[in-house]
């Protein structure tokens, strides 16, 4: 089964359970999908009426963290864990991955030194474990670990819940990119609709050099043998055009009497 039919049972799940209670007693579903080992997205269970229904009470520091692991990282949650509830060991090992998707997205070439900064880990053998471990064993990420460069180079990375506004940017880029295409589809078959009429015209030109030098072959042809056979020859084979006498050329010899 792969990572994403694995995220929709989990998140339908949570959603189930998240639609069927209320107020404090939704706290333990929160944390319980935060901390599951093979959930990365929440969103659908941020979209629940009853979750919604936290902001503002004296539980929504819940609907806070939720939003967190939906787009936040490790170095966000320090920033403001004096404001969200103390996190245990799976939600911080949870956080941590969803950081390195979160670097994955920004580049795919990510230095061993923003690593270990971005997730708190003090020397490189505790990174590489990390990632291959409970990253790439996981599936979330996919790549190779240059040592002689010091970097993660990615090859795959999942993906993770959008932030609010991002939709709206990601729509624009595909209409930009969509108005691009077909720009570019015009100017293609503008090329070959001008390839089409350059062949045309190139067929045509060699058609007419093709006449060209057979009329001159023809014409070659002719005179070669008038010069070999004499133009007699030639006009009285081709029907009597000219009536030529042999004998009208030739000087009459006179006969001298004997004396």
């Amino acid at each position: 089964m792969d990572i994403e039919q694995k995220q929709a049972e989990h998140m339908n799940y949570f959603m189930k359970e998240a639609s069927t209670l209320k107020g404090f007693a939704l706290t333990n579903v929160i944390v319980e999908a935060t901390s599951h080992p093979s959930l990365f997205a929440f969103s659908e269970i941020l979209s629940v009426p009853n979750v919604v229904e936290l902001e503002g009470t004296e539980n929504s520091v819940y609907l806070d963290l939720l939003r967190l692991f939906a787009h936040g990282t490790w170095s966000d949650y320090k920033s403001i864990a004096g404001r969200l509830p103390q996190l245990v060991p799976d939600q911080v090992l949870k956080l941590k991955q969803l950081t390195v998707l979160t670097l994955a997205d920004i580049s795919k070439e990510l230095p061993y030194d923003q690593l270990m900064q971005e997730l708190d880990v003090t020397n490189v053998r505790e990174l590489e474990d990390f990632l291959i471990n409970e990253c790439m064993y996981v599936g979330i990420v996919r790549g190779k670990l240059d040592q002689l460069k010091r970097c993660f180079e990615v090859q795959f990375a999942a993906g993770r819940d959008l932030r609010p506004g991002q939709l709206g940017n990601m729509l624009q880029t595909l209409t930009d990119w969509l108005t691009t295409s077909d720009n570019l589809l015009v100017s293609i078959q503008e090329k070959i609709k001008w390839a089409d009429t350059m062949s045309e015209l190139d067929k045509k030109h060699r058609k007419e050099v093709e006449e060209r030098v057979d009329e001159v072959k023809k014409s070659l042809s002719l005179k070669a043998a008038v010069d070999f056979r004499g133009p007699e020859e030639i006009y009285s084979e081709s029907g009597g055009v000219m009536d030529y006498e042999e004998d009208r050329g030739r000087p009459k010899r006179r006969r001298h009497p004997i004396g």
